[in-house]
């Protein structure tokens, strides 16, 4: 397993522009969790947890080998803005007209600049975080325990089983 370059794992947020439901539809969340299980695939990330919200989505991941955590944070959301971008140009036009932008790199933007990253460096913090992004969909409504949410890794916990073949326990 290459080094770590990240001492500590990170807690990772990102919005969609606008706190507009761009991750509705299940297909963009599972396209999410496609470019993770990608990325750890191919030894670039280690993911701990997260959860897939309608409007933004939380990760608990650490930078593996020689990969920078704003390197792989660039690279994961224009990935995925990209994939987004085109099936919304082929399938739902008019909902890419909501992310159109005045800006002199882009004509559409669908993540909020600026995304939140904090170093987590201590367990304490990582397991808070853990159990607070489990609890979004319960808080938000969507399920009455956290492990009934599908596009969160709050079952992996529960159950010790990873649907999503991405996932590995912050204690491991």
């Amino acid at each position: 397993m290459p080094d770590l370059i990240t001492e500590y794992p990170q807690f990772f947020t990102v919005t969609c522009l606008g706190w507009k439901r761009l991750l509705q539809p299940d297909k963009y969340k599972t396209l999410v969790v496609e470019s993770l299980r990608f990325l750890v695939v191919n030894n670039r990330v280690i993911v701990y947890g997260f959860v897939i919200m309608t409007n933004h989505l939380h990760l608990i991941w650490q930078m593996k080998g020689s990969h920078h955590p704003q390197d792989i944070q660039r690279d994961f959301l224009k990935f995925t803005g990209q994939q987004i971008k085109q099936d919304l140009l082929l399938h739902h036009p008019q909902v890419l007209e909501h992310f159109k932008v005045q800006a002199q790199d882009r004509h559409y933007q669908l993540w909020e600049r600026n995304a939140l990253s904090v170093e987590l460096r201590r367990e304490i913090v990582l397991s808070q975080k853990l159990d607070y992004i489990h609890h979004n969909p319960v808080r938000a409504g969507l399920c009455i325990l956290p492990e009934a949410y599908h596009f969160s890794s709050a079952h992996f916990y529960e159950t010790g089983k990873d649907n999503w073949g991405l996932l590995t326990h912050y204690k491991n």
